[in-house]
């Protein structure tokens, strides 16, 4: 069997194994066997095939690696979207809360809303911090 087909099969080996894994580390070594192939393709010796494999694989690692690293990490917590992002936010008691029920107003909509400690009856007018957000419903608790 040749060389080529060889670095190519195991290529493919590699970057299906990746597809599973989700790892970067596997599609990596996947897109270095394939330059390999290349080099092999050319005609190349073993000994440059085996140098293109690693230049590959370096050149991926120090190019590539940052790129998926950054992507696969959590966004910060000031870039929360939907309603994790009303968490720690200000809100605007507009019917009084109880631990059963109650309204706010958070930015522009109004939300219903529950006191987060139950025993707490926070009145109408009052600033409240949003401290959760289960389903639907605000728990707020009084500002200091």
């Amino acid at each position: 069997m040749d060389d080529w087909l060889i670095w190519l099969i195991l290529a493919v080996v590699l970057g299906v194994a990746e597809i599973f894994t989700l790892t970067t580390a596997l599609g990596l070594l996947g897109g270095a066997a394939l330059f390999a192939s290349a080099a092999a393709l050319l005609g190349l010796p073993v000994p440059l095939q085996l140098i293109a494999f690693a230049g590959s694989l370096v050149a991926g690692v120090v190019l590539i690696r940052p790129i998926a690293r950054r992507h696969l990490k959590p966004p910060p917590p000031d870039q929360r979207f939907g309603v994790q992002a009303l968490v720690g936010r200000t809100a605007y008691v507009t019917r009084e809360v109880t631990g059963r029920d109650g309204r706010v107003r958070i930015g522009g909509e109004e939300w219903s809303a529950r006191a987060y400690d139950e025993t707490l009856v926070i009145p109408a007018g009052v600033s409240v911090d949003v401290i959760e957000i289960e389903g639907a419903t605000a728990l707020v608790y009084p500002r200091e």
